[in-house]
This record gives C-alpha cells, structure tokens and sequence, in this order.
C-alpha cells in the first residue's frame, strides 16, 4: 500500500468526529452478537482495501455491525460478503470466493473497495451530517485512485451518495436514477454501474441472483479492461 493510502487509513481508523456513530461502534463491540460473544470485535471506522491501483471500485454504503465493525475490513464476515465473494470469485476479481477476516489471504485484481460512509449508523441510516462528515474521505479515496474507470454502487444509498459527492466536487449537475445494471458517464471519463445490494433480503426475495450479480461484474471488468 502507497504512503498516501496508509496516512488516509490511519486516519480514518483513529475518526471520531461522529459521536453518535462512535457511541454506536462501541455499543455493538461490547454487548456482540451471541454467536461472535468470544471474538474480539475491530470497534473503529473501517477503511478501503484492495489494490490501490485499482481500475474498478465497488461502493457500499456503510460497515455491517457484525461484518466490517467485527472484522474491521468492508464487506466482510455477514452474508452479504458471503454473496458478493462468490461473484467476484466467479468473474476472477477475488482469488477466494469468501471475505471471512483480515488474515484470510483475500487478494482483488485491479479492484478496491470500501463504503462512502466508514462507521455502521443505527438503523443503516446516517444523518446527512454524518455523510458529510465522512465525504473527504472518500474523496480521498477517489483522488488516490489514478487509475480508476468505473465505479459499481451496491445499493441506491450508495448511488444516490456516490453522485452527490460528484455533483459536490466536479461541475456535474445530471440527475440520475436507480435502475439495475444501467451505466452513466461521471466526469473525468468514469463509468458508473448501479447495482442492487447482495442483501440477505435482496437475494431471499430474488431481486437479485448470483447470475445477475456475475453478468453485472463481467461488464464491468469489461468497461474498466482488467
């Protein structure tokens, strides 16, 4: 990892400008869920991992409150991870179809991923504030990223989230809607794919299959030629 990333890391782990949302991290680290009592949960802001010279980036919304806050990296160790691991496993992103810890060997080919907002909000809903408070981050992520070409939202907060922060950041004013597997043009030449979550929900309900996740993500190695 380049020193630019490390420095961004260390300080986003060390954040606590959102004090709802430390109070929260600690709450779900010290009661646990039943089956995780014994583990010692990460309990902090959880940053990106990937490859920082990534071509594609996957955005989610936030860190699971027994999934990234346990495990202390993004879409890892709840079933959603375990959803979305067995797609990119498929179309060759991941060289391991699951995300169980940090010490998994889990490895992304030309790929980085991470959540605009980096600390779990009761509910999954963080106030505008929050998100606002978290924007620079992301924005640092983006701008560390110098070779990125496409940009898949998993979930339409992430979407909606992901074309505030240009619309805030680049003279980008097109109002863009949610619809699954469309593609729009960001500036700088960045396509962005929108996807549905690879929710527990999402995929009991059939809103989303493996075969649609997998035709999605071949599209979008596709697009950013990895």
């Amino acid at each position: 990892m380049n020193i630019k990333f490390k420095k961004l890391n260390k300080t986003i782990i060390n954040c606590k400008k959102c004090g709802r949302l430390t109070d929260f991290i600690k709450k779900i680290s010290t009661e646990k869920r039943k089956q995780n009592i014994n583990e010692n949960y990460w309990g902090k802001p959880v940053t990106g991992f990937g490859d920082v010279n990534a071509k594609l980036l996957i955005l989610g919304l936030a860190p699971a409150a027994h999934g990234g806050t346990r495990t202390g990296r993004a879409f890892t160790g709840d079933k959603s991870s375990d959803f979305l691991f067995r797609c990119l496993y498929k179309t060759k992103i991941s060289n391991h179809p699951y995300s169980i810890n940090l010490k998994d060997g889990l490895k992304l080919k030309s790929t980085y991923i991470t959540n605009i907002l980096k600390c779990v909000p009761p509910g999954d809903k963080p106030t505008s504030e929050e998100l606002n408070n978290c924007s620079g981050y992301f924005n640092s992520e983006v701008s560390n990223l110098k070779s990125l070409k496409t940009i898949v939202t998993l979930g339409k907060v992430a979407f909606d989230n992901c074309i505030k922060f240009y619309q805030k950041n680049y003279n980008f004013s097109e109002r863009l809607k949610f619809i699954h597997g469309k593609i729009y043009l960001l500036p700088n030449d960045i396509k962005l794919i929108s996807c549905y979550h690879p929710s527990p929900r999402n995929v009991n309900t059939k809103l989303i299959s493996e075969k649609m996740m997998i035709v999605l993500f071949k599209k979008a190695k596709k697009i950013a030629a990895i």
